[in-house]
């Protein structure tokens, strides 16, 4: 039969990935040495690395499954067959889950480009009249507050979502490897290698419980909100101060010299102990408005150009082969414009 080159030193039969189950324990050749030296062998099988890929997007073998109609024992052991070829632990094993080894992300960044320009060829993508799940990414709150309800109704008509939060650096980084098809980012990537396009503009605002509020507000002198608030407890996220830092240093031309009084994983925490009385903090308006429209946070500072802050939205080269990657590229867009 024969067969066509894909750029990665791998081969394709004319049936396409049909046959992954019986192909699955097929010798990668590129031989020992290959193995030896970490790299991919010279003629890897291109079933295992699309399996290796749907692992590393999907983060289990149990999600890789269904998508690749396959046995999750056949994926098991997919993996384990590439693994054994490149001589190196591509997953790390996990209660619930895998996590890609940083052998894995390298791969990942090779194989990635070539195995969707060949899925989209191969119109790997809508088995069964499906498009594959659209794999999204950005900041939690965010992801909740706003992005998740703004989806819905594509969820509602058919398409499907698998999501992961986190911090803009790591997820742009996995994108760059393959395992994003959109990320929502708090700042423009660097280079030109991801696509972006501005999203919406996120406000800042200083805010605390209204007792705290009271207290601020009939702080005798003329020093402001910086000397009302030396004395009320700070609450944040991170001990370095990230967004209250920010704040301080557009809206009121001063250092902050606080200390955080509670640090707390994520903005949520940080938004239920200030709701709950606990200090001030700056806290995103997306995430705290419900709370300030119904008083149980309030303003403690309006100033005429609240701090704002750019969210992006970045889509991986050639992730546009799902239509539904652009399908939800669009409806954010439109979404974002009430934002």
């Amino acid at each position: 039969m024969e067969n066509r080159t894909l750029g990665l030193g791998g081969t394709v039969d004319e049936g396409g990935f049909s046959g992954a189950d019986e192909r699955a324990g097929v010798a990668l050749g590129g031989g020992e040495e290959a193995a030896r030296g970490g790299r991919l062998p010279a003629h890897a099988d291109l079933n295992l690395l699309r399996t290796f890929l749907a692992v590393y997007r999907s983060g289990s073998f149990t999600a890789a499954a269904p998508r690749l109609g396959l046995s999750q024992p056949t994926v098991t052991a997919q993996i384990r067959a590439l693994e054994q070829q490149t001589g190196h632990e591509l997953f790390t094993r996990l209660p619930r889950g895998v996590e890609p080894t940083p052998r894995a992300h390298e791969l990942a960044g090779r194989v990635a480009a070539p195995l969707d320009t060949l899925a989209a060829l191969e119109g790997d993508g809508e088995r069964s009249g499906r498009n594959a799940p659209v794999h999204l990414a950005g900041p939690s709150e965010l992801l909740c507050v706003r992005v998740l309800p703004a989806l819905a109704a594509l969820v509602a008509e058919g398409v499907e979502l698998r999501v992961t939060q986190g911090l803009t650096e790591p997820l742009l980084e996995e994108m760059r490897a393959g395992r994003h098809d959109l990320v929502i980012a708090t700042r423009r990537p660097r280079g030109r290698a991801l696509e972006s396009v501005p999203l919406a503009d996120e406000e800042y605002v200083l805010v605390a419980s209204p007792a705290w509020a009271r207290r601020v507000e009939g702080f005798p002198g003329d020093g402001g909100p910086c000397a009302a608030l030396r004395d009320v407890p700070l609450v944040t996220y991170a001990e370095d101060l990230p967004i209250a830092r920010r704040y301080w240093r557009n809206v009121f031309g001063k250092q902050l010299t606080a200390r955080a009084a509670v640090t707390v994983p994520n903005l949520y925490a940080v938004l239920a102990a200030v709701a709950a009385g606990a200090g001030f903090s700056v806290l995103p308006h997306s995430l705290c408005q419900e709370h300030l429209d119904s008083g149980r946070l309030a303003r403690l500072h309006t100033p005429e150009e609240p701090p704002l802050n750019t969210l992006f939205l970045v889509r991986r080269p050639g992730s546009d082969a799902n239509p539904d990657v652009l399908r939800v590229r669009d409806r954010l867009r439109a979404a974002a414009r009430d934002w």
